[in-house]
């Protein structure tokens, strides 16, 4: 299952939350682009989808960290 964050949940979690979901989602797409290679992955969306949590997460960290 692919978990997309939408901004309002995002906004939501505290800073450790964020970088403990980070790290998951990293991990996920790390699995994905080994899956992409082996031909073994089902939805190539899964990897776009994940990017964007990500990029999401980044600035969400940045923004609390500088706030």
């Amino acid at each position: 299952k692919v978990w997309k964050m939408k901004k309002k949940e995002a906004k939501k979690l505290t800073r450790e939350q964020a970088l403990k979901d980070l790290d998951k989602l990293k991990k996920d797409l790390f699995n994905f682009r080994f899956q992409k290679v082996n031909g073994q992955l089902t939805n190539p969306s899964k990897i776009n989808v994940t990017k964007k949590s990500i990029a999401r997460l980044k600035t969400i960290i940045d923004r609390k960290q500088n706030a």
